[in-house]
């Protein structure tokens, strides 16, 4: 079944709403297809998206998704691109084809059978999920952060773990509350830090048989230290800080099994605990590796050239997390890292060289500019350094770098909505956080 439909051309197909492809899709659409220049199609396999650093809060029910989340096929109409749900399986680069799998309902009933849908241009921005190293237990004992799904589910099992021990009367087995947190990198500290104050909240909204200090939370770390791209001095402020809120930090500890019970470290250590969260490295989704032979890192991400093109096929470019680019000027072997600002710069350097490449002028370089890291600990704190051509590296603590941190989103929620919008928001934001309990309580 093809899904195409009559319109303008070329046709430029994403695949992959996150950060990086919603703001290419939203930018292309306000351009391009506005003036009917060309057809923009985003295909993703949820309804809405939300913000990928935020999965954290959502996970500890510090932020209701449905405040944040935003419908790709409201915000399509109002920005001149089609919006396809569906999950990219395949490609056929002769064709210039990408294959959509079927969308299933709940009870296994197929709703909208599978689908091609053709391209000039194709951008692959199809995002990173946890990579588990082949560890056993992982995937069946573990949960993710991956998608908006997964964090619901997590805050689910959270608060059914929290109203089961508050009906017998508080925690009597060992472990029975706990979360063990596998990855000391900013996913995994930034929800010890929600968590702790989730569990003060829930003790606040009348759950009071279970006490705050009747959970424990650990944080278990591979490396000797937290935050290896952080310098030492911040790496050990926030461990100093998460032992400050009660998290167990286990530094130096492998992870060699993960059972129902708990956690397993190559120095002989178990650490029980009812909820168990792998947050230790990405890669890219595996059916890349067999993506129209394009060629693929060993964690499955697509090399691209400076121009992010794909070394193959100069039609299909790719961005974000799922995208293997060069850093030299870090490293002659390094590449640019998954963050969110990456996927930010990429999406503005391949809307310039789409423009360019329908104009068949020579297409830019993209260059990685590394603006620093911010690691937020919830209301508590927050820390990082910033990179600056004329300060250099700066290390910011506490007020300046949380006002830092928040406007990483208000940036990419300008780059969606613009200023206008984007204020409105923040009012609407400010009323609802009085209105509404301060922790998703369902």
């Amino acid at each position: 079944m093809n899904q195409d439909t009559t319109g303008p051309s070329p046709r430029i197909v994403i695949v992959g709403g996150g950060a990086g492809g919603l703001e290419l899709a939203t930018r292309l659409g306000n351009n391009l297809g506005k003036r009917h220049q060309a057809e923009i199609i985003l295909i993703d396999c949820s309804h809405s998206h939300i913000w990928k650093p935020l999965l954290h809060e959502v996970a500890a029910g510090t932020l209701d998704c449905n405040d944040d989340e935003l419908s790709y096929l409201a915000h399509a109409r109002r920005h001149h691109f089609r919006f396809a749900l569906g999950r990219m399986d395949g490609l056929n680069r002769q064709d210039k084809t990408v294959s959509i799998a079927p969308i299933v309902n709940r009870d296994g009933v197929e709703v909208v059978p599978a689908r091609r849908q053709s391209y000039d241009i194709l951008v692959i921005a199809v995002g990173s999920v946890c990579n588990d190293f082949g560890i056993p237990g992982v995937a069946e004992n573990c949960l993710f952060l991956d998608t908006t799904e997964q964090a619901k589910q997590f805050q689910t099992r959270l608060i059914e773990a929290y109203l089961r021990a508050h009906a017998h009367g508080g925690a009597h087995i060992s472990g029975e509350l706990d979360v063990a947190i596998v990855g000391g990198g900013a996913t995994g500290i930034e929800l010890s830090a929600q968590l702790h104050q989730a569990t003060r909240l829930l003790h606040a909204y009348g759950l009071d048989n279970v006490r705050p200090s009747d959970i424990r939370l650990h944080l278990i770390e591979a490396a000797p230290k937290l935050l290896p791209e952080l310098p030492q001095r911040l790496s050990e402020a926030t461990r100093a800080q998460l032992n400050a809120l009660g998290v167990a930090t286990h530094l130096g500890e492998r992870v060699v099994e993960i059972t129902p019970e708990g956690i397993k470290t190559q120095t002989g250590l178990f650490i029980p605990a009812a909820l168990k969260v792998w947050a230790a490295g990405i890669k890219a989704p595996d059916w890349l590796k067999q993506a129209g032979g394009l060629e693929t890192n060993r964690i499955n991400q697509l090399l691209v050239k400076p121009t992010l093109q794909t070394t193959l096929d100069d039609d299909i470019f790719a961005l974000g997390d799922c995208a293997a680019c060069p850093w030299p000027e870090k490293a002659p072997q390094a590449f640019v890292p998954p963050r969110a600002q990456s996927a930010h710069q990429m999406a503005d350097v391949i809307f310039s060289n789409i423009r360019l490449k329908l104009a068949g002028r020579e297409l830019t370089m993209f260059r990685y500019r590394d603006y620093g890291s911010l690691v937020s600990l919830g209301k508590y704190s927050t820390v990082g350094n910033l990179m600056g051509n004329l300060l250099g590296t700066v290390m910011i603590e506490g007020l300046l770098a949380r006002l830092v941190y928040l406007s990483l989103y208000k940036m990419h929620q300008l780059a969606l909505f613009g200023p206008l919008r984007v204020a409105l928001l923040m009012v609407a934001h400010f009323f609802r956080r009085r209105l509404r309990p301060k922790i998703k309580l369902h």
